[in-house]
């Protein structure tokens, strides 16, 4: 086995690639490290035949403040999420998988063409379309629907949680819940619930800053924390990224609210009847305010608010977990009202 330990050392990773055989003796292509990543190394490399791959190698403790670690055998799970993905969403949506390297956790895919843009990007620039945002929500019923269908193959390959529990469950809701002991009876209770459901594929980490816009479409990325679960909690994180816009961006909070409630409704109709509805409105609350105080008060906690923002936020959620809004619609109207 040809070893690669670090994919960011120019010199290690061209000998990496041409003692595997994935270039020629003599190629020597284009490498750029891309920042922003936590979990992973991530380097994209322009090839001399033209083609573009993006390579991404998984840590073992991810880069932040505090010390986080989760198996970098996870990458296994990215490359199955990439090809089922193909399968499940239009073309124009996906990257293909060029190869996975078990041993040495990297993954290569196809790089998305440029100019594409980064949806995370756009939207704390305050260029909120709203093509983008139905195509958000669309694209999340089709995963969620179009797993349902596969079911019998799809819930064997993600059936294993313990990804989910690394990089979500455990930073997200648990360690929030021991720094909050106004939430932790609610966070504690939400993990039992959530680990509970067996409905359909989550993706896990659904978010704009995993989102790139090329031609008008947008492109999921970073698929690692996909497992078979609860649905609810893909829409608790997703909306969690407008509401937290929608308090730190205060002239366009309404335009934030309003996207937030667009997804929501978006997202319903393109789903369609689904065995799992009963009580998924209330589940999509709850995970949403636990999203909501675990930016900031977990263990990765959103850079872009303030300490005043983070405050806010932390005292907007706790208020309404003490009596959680009955609906979607009136959790992000009593959110945006008390911020």
């Amino acid at each position: 086995m040809v070893r690669c330990q670090d994919i960011e050392n120019e010199a290690v990773l061209l000998a990496y690639l041409r003692q595997t055989g994935r270039i020629g003796e003599e190629e020597a292509p284009g490498l750029q490290i891309l920042a922003g990543g936590v979990s992973n190394r991530t380097v994209l490399m322009q090839r001399t035949n033209g083609q573009a791959w993006v390579l991404k190698q998984a840590l073992p403790k991810l880069r932040v403040e505090v010390d986080w670690f989760s198996d970098p055998a996870r990458i296994v799970r990215e490359a199955l999420a990439l090809q089922w993905l193909g399968k499940w969403l239009p073309k124009e949506h996906t990257v293909p998988l060029v190869f996975l390297d078990r041993q040495n956790h990297i993954l290569a895919m196809q790089a998305v063409s440029y100019p594409h843009q980064n949806w995370k990007t756009l939207l704390l620039d305050g260029r909120l379309i709203h093509h983008h945002v139905h195509q958000f929500a669309r694209l999340l019923a089709i995963i969620h629907r179009r797993a349902l269908e596969d079911r019998e193959d799809a819930a064997k390959d993600f059936a294993d949680r313990s990804f989910f529990q690394s990089l979500r469950l455990e930073p997200y809701y648990a360690y929030t819940g021991e720094r909050e002991a106004g939430a932790k009876v609610f966070l504690r209770r939400l993990i039992t619930e959530t680990l509970q459901r067996d409905d359909t594929v989550v993706h896990g980490d659904y978010s704009p800053k995993n989102i790139l816009v090329h031609g008008g479409n947008l492109i999921p990325l970073d698929h690692e924390v996909m497992h078979w679960g609860d649905p609810a909690f893909d829409i608790g994180f997703s909306l969690t990224h407008f509401l937290s816009k929608a308090n730190h961006l205060a002239p366009r909070r309404m335009d934030f609210a309003r996207a937030a409630q667009n997804f929501w409704m978006t997202y319903g109709l393109h789903l369609g009847p689904v065995p799992w509805l009963e009580g998924f409105e209330a589940r999509c609350v709850k995970h949403t305010l636990a999203c909501l105080l675990a930016r900031v008060r977990g263990r990765s906690p959103l850079e872009y608010l303030n300490a005043g923002e983070a405050d806010r936020q932390r005292e907007t959620v706790l208020q309404l977990m003490q009596d959680s809004p009955g609906s979607m619609e009136a959790l992000v109207n009593q959110f945006t009202q008390n911020l």
